[in-house]
């Protein structure tokens, strides 16, 4: 993995943080929390994604910058985002009950 993947997996991670925390307000953690949440899960998203998809074909295209490859980070980065911080803003609001 380069670090252009790792941008783009990242920066995508905090946009779907953000994007999850617009769609369920009742476990939103505010715009930073939702970034930082969406950043580490837009991170570990695209690893554990990329370590699943370890198909020589997948790993090709994952490592070069085709637009297919740019779509498919862009797609785990906020996938893992969104999920993460979901997972983050139940947990809080049950330790709240």
């Amino acid at each position: 993995m380069d670090i252009v993947t790792l941008i783009i997996q990242l920066i995508s991670g905090a946009l779907g943080g953000n994007v999850a925390g617009a769609l369920f307000k009742n476990i939103s953690l505010g715009t930073l929390g939702n970034s930082i949440a969406g950043i580490v899960g837009g991170g570990l998203g695209g690893q554990i994604l990329g370590s699943l998809l370890n198909l020589p074909m997948a790993t090709d295209a994952a490592a070069g910058l085709d637009p297919m490859a740019i779509i498919s980070q862009i797609a785990s980065g906020g996938v893992g985002g969104g999920v993460l911080m979901a997972i983050i803003g139940l947990i809080r609001s049950m330790m709240a009950r």
